[in-house]
Order: structure tokens, then C-alpha cells, then sequence
């Protein structure tokens, strides 16, 4: 079975480990103190009902576990395993989150290795980021990837910025990877081999 960073199963959310949308009530609501015996039937009723329902949703949540996650939970109820839970990724996510972005932030291209890997490389880190919920503005994703090249690329950058385009990462890709053939191949200097190259795709715009 293959299993998330909770210890879950990757196709199962834990929201959704009630059988019945009715039961995933018991995720968000503990079980409230015992009905005195004087209480209503109706309360009587709700309050064994909670019970049951946060049982089987126990039983559930404790048989979609890794072994060690088992035994830290199987004393708690299904609100106190699912707040236990939410701590404990949490504080992997946020270590996640620093690792990635402290790699996406030092991700610099050095002079001779190509573009090509290092933008996709770049592209991943924040993918990944997307996947734990810290998204970075559309803006600063391309002045990350336009900051970090070296200074062979500054006719690039400058003509990038002043044309004031907005390209989609996989495109702005396509269009370092045309900039770095055209100075490899020595096309004129550097600011006009990035000129001719950048000017081109406005034609369409």
C-alpha cells in the first residue's frame, strides 16, 4: 500500500475517512459530556450516535495507519486523532516548504552549464511548492528564474522587462533555450542576439 505523510493511504483524504458523508461530522465535533439521565430522548439519542459514529470513524482512521502512527492514536477519539494529525503535518509541511524554497532561491545557473535543465529544475521547485499550498505570484516565478541567470543572459533579461512580457513558464523556457542557441552559435553580440530573439514573439501578440 502506498502510503502519504500521515501515514494514510495516497488515495485517501483524511476528510474523507468517514463511510458516510454523515459520519465526517465526528472529524470537527468531539463527543460531547455524557447525557444525564434525566436528558431529553432526543439528546439521548444525538449523544449515542456521536458515539457510534466517532467509533467506527476510529476504527477506520486507525486501520489506514503505518503501525507506529497506530499506536500513538488508538487511545484518541476521531476529533482528537484528526487535530493530532493536522499538527503533525503541518510541521512537515513547513519543514517541506523550507527546504524547497530555500533550494528554488539558491537555484543559480552558472556561466557555461545550460539553461534548459536549470529552468526546468526551477519549474519543479515550484511545482512543488503549488503541491503543499505556498504558491508564488505568476510575477514573481519569472523574475525569480530572470534573476538568477548569469550575466550572459542580461540582454535577455533587459529586453524581457522593458517589452514588459508575460510568457508562461514552459514558454519563457522555450525562449531562454532560443537565446542560449543564438549566443552559443555567436549570432552578432550578446544584447542582439536576446533583442532579435525576444522581439519575435510580440509579432503575434
Amino acid at each position: 500500500m502506498d502510503l502519504g505523510p500521515l501515514g494514510y493511504s495516497s488515495n485517501r483524504d483524511p476528510k474523507s475517512i468517514g463511510s458516510v458523508s454523515e459520519e465526517r461530522y465526528v472529524l470537527e465535533k468531539p463527543i460531547p459530556p455524557a447525557s444525564p439521565a434525566n436528558a431529553p430522548k432526543a439528546v439521548k439519542d444525538a449523544y449515542e450516535k456521536h458515539v457510534k459514529d466517532d467509533n467506527q470513524v476510529s476504527c477506520v482512521m486507525l486501520e489506514t495507519m503505518v503501525t507506529e502512527l497506530q499506536k500513538q492514536h488508538e487511545d484518541m477519539k476521531a476529533h482528537e486523532m484528526i487535530v493530532a494529525l493536522r499538527q503533525l503535518y503541518q510541521g512537515q509541511s513547513r519543514h517541506e516548504r523550507f527546504l524547497v524554497s530555500k533550494a528554488l532561491f539558491s537555484c543559480k545557473l552558472s556561466s557555461g552549464n545550460s539553461v534548459g535543465p536549470h529552468v526546468l529544475k526551477m519549474i519543479g521547485y515550484i511545482t512543488n511548492l503549488e503541491k503543499i499550498g505556498f504558491s508564488l505570484q505568476k510575477e514573481l516565478e519569472t523574475d525569480l528564474i530572470l534573476q538568477l541567470l548569469p550575466k550572459l543572459y542580461k540582454g535577455f533579461v533587459m529586453n524581457y522587462m522593458m517589452h514588459d512580457l508575460d510568457k508562461p513558464l514552459p514558454e519563457l523556457l522555450k525562449m531562454l533555450q532560443t537565446a542560449e542557441e543564438n549566443l552559443t552559435k555567436g549570432k552578432g553580440v550578446e544584447t542582439r542576439a536576446c533583442h532579435v530573439f525576444v522581439l519575435k514573439p510580440c509579432s503575434f501578440l
